[in-house]
């Protein structure tokens, strides 16, 4: 008899928060090699709010897909920072609304009493960095998990 592994538990989207750093180390891993549209950024300053939609690999779905011999999967989800007091990015052209970009990772560098800054590092020397009043990060899938499109696990250059 063996124990239970988690890719033995059901399946359900995911809906993550992130107050702390290490927190959002989690949420970093989750959202590597996503991919979306320029125009699936929004920034709501009255309410403060920073949203993506993203295109994410399922990363937690990896070993069962690879056991099972199925298809890497993919799901869409809303990366979302609340907070936000201001928005800036380079390397990205918002005018040109058939730009797809690709997250790398998501960090955050504190500053004094809470406050700080959002990364969101980008493929191809993008990045949007957020001046936040404090870190509240959230993750959750919006829609069913679907066939990954290239029908393999993304690959990174070392």
């Amino acid at each position: 008899m063996s124990d239970a592994s988690f890719e033995d538990g059901r399946e359900r989207p995911l809906n993550l928060g992130a107050y702390e750093a290490e927190d959002l180390e989690v949420i970093s891993s989750l959202v590597q090699d996503a991919v979306f549209p320029v125009t699936e950024m929004s920034w709501r300053a009255s309410a403060r709010r920073f949203a993506i939609l993203l295109n994410r690999f399922r990363w937690e779905d990896r070993v069962a897909a690879e056991r099972r011999g199925r298809a890497y999967e993919r799901v869409q989800s809303v990366l979302v920072a609340e907070n936000v007091l201001s928005v800036a990015s380079q390397g990205i052209d918002r005018t040109d609304k058939d730009m797809i970009l690709s997250v790398l990772s998501v960090t955050f560098e504190p500053g004094e009493d809470g406050a700080g800054h959002l990364l969101l590092t980008l493929a191809g020397d993008g990045a949007i960095r957020l001046s936040v009043e404090a870190l509240e990060v959230t993750l959750k899938d919006v829609t069913r998990p679907y066939r990954a499109p290239s029908k393999h696990m993304p690959q990174h250059d070392t």
